[in-house]
């Protein structure tokens, strides 16, 4: 009783479809509504773009003109465009290479001034330390030479003999005022020295690709020189060096 209440309310009947009968299983699935309706859809949204087109068709202007019609051709039913001649004279070619490969000398030139000033502000203090040098005292007598006082030597304090630079002497120590610095402004400070020597390395190698760039070119310049005959490849170019000829020697008049 209260499923025939439920649908006299909505007014419709609730249909239960059936599967595929067993004799009927090699035939495929059978077809529900829904998927009629979802096939139906997609045949009827096709059937109205190719109405649409054929109107267009049929109202396009036959003196229409687009430059797209002589610029391009169907390859393997493929459109493609069509390879356009070079509009540049050899002359102009040379050119725009030359200005290429100066505007490579001139930002490699750029990133060596850059490198020469960071390492002028460094100066490669902690790598100085680290490198051992040799220096020679001449002493009379090897009693003096068990006896020899460094520190006395140098005028510096003992614990200072192992550095090579910023080594000031007793006097200096004496009447020096240091100012208080805290671990924090020692902190910040190292961090600055660690960005400063990372930039440094970063601009080295930028003008390190930028050389190999410029000496490519420069071998591109030089075989494209008709004058001279045609150089013997003696090593192909990678990523890191530019490719190697070797020229026939000619003498010159």
């Amino acid at each position: 009783m209260s499923s025939w209440k439920k649908a006299s309310k909505t007014g419709q009947k609730t249909h239960r479809e059936r599967h595929q009968p067993e004799l009927r299983k090699h035939l495929g699935l059978l077809e529900k509504k829904k998927d009629y309706i979802a096939r139906a859809n997609n045949y009827h949204e096709k059937q109205d773009k190719l109405k649409l087109l054929r109107k267009r068709v049929l109202n396009k202007n036959p003196d229409e003109f687009f430059f797209h019609m002589i610029n391009s051709r169907i390859e393997n039913g493929i459109h493609r465009e069509k390879d356009k001649l070079d509009v540049h004279t050899p002359e102009q070619l040379l050119l725009m290479e030359t200005q290429d490969l100066k505007y490579v000398a001139y930002k490699r030139n750029m990133e060596a001034k850059k490198i020469e000033k960071l390492q002028g502000q460094l100066h490669f203090l902690d790598v100085s330390n680290n490198t051992k040098n040799k220096h020679t005292f001449f002493v009379d007598k090897e009693e003096k030479l068990k006896h020899f006082d460094f520190a006395k030597k140098f005028d510096t304090h003992p614990a200072l003999l192992s550095r090579k630079i910023n080594r000031p002497r007793i006097s200096n120590l004496e009447t020096m005022k240091l100012p208080e610095i805290d671990e924090d402004t020692l902190l910040k400070i190292e961090q600055q020295k660690h960005m400063a020597y990372k930039e440094l390395d970063k601009r080295i190698e930028r003008e390190r690709q930028l050389s190999i760039v410029q000496q490519k070119l420069e071998m591109q310049r030089a075989l494209k020189d008709k004058k001279v005959m045609q150089p013997k490849q003696v090593r192909p170019g990678t990523k890191e060096a530019p490719p190697i000829y070797k020229w026939k020697f000619e003498r010159k008049r």
